[in-house]
């Protein structure tokens, strides 16, 4: 499975529930003391959380 992060690279996932689970860590993550980046990483690692939820969903959802 691949997507496609906010810099238009492509990422394979070869573990969907481990990348979910490890974007959620990141999403929050921060520096301490917080550095600038921080934010910018943040937002980054919650849009490719969001990204591989709907991904997961996708993939559970009953095929017609």
């Amino acid at each position: 499975m691949k997507i496609r992060d906010k810099k238009g690279n492509w990422i394979e996932v070869t573990d969907l529930k481990k990348a979910i689970r490890q974007t959620g860590w990141f999403k929050e993550y921060q520096h301490n003391p917080p550095t600038e980046n921080d934010k910018v990483l943040q937002a980054y690692w919650a849009d490719m959380h969001e990204k591989l939820l709907a991904l997961q969903e996708r993939l559970n959802q009953p095929k017609k």
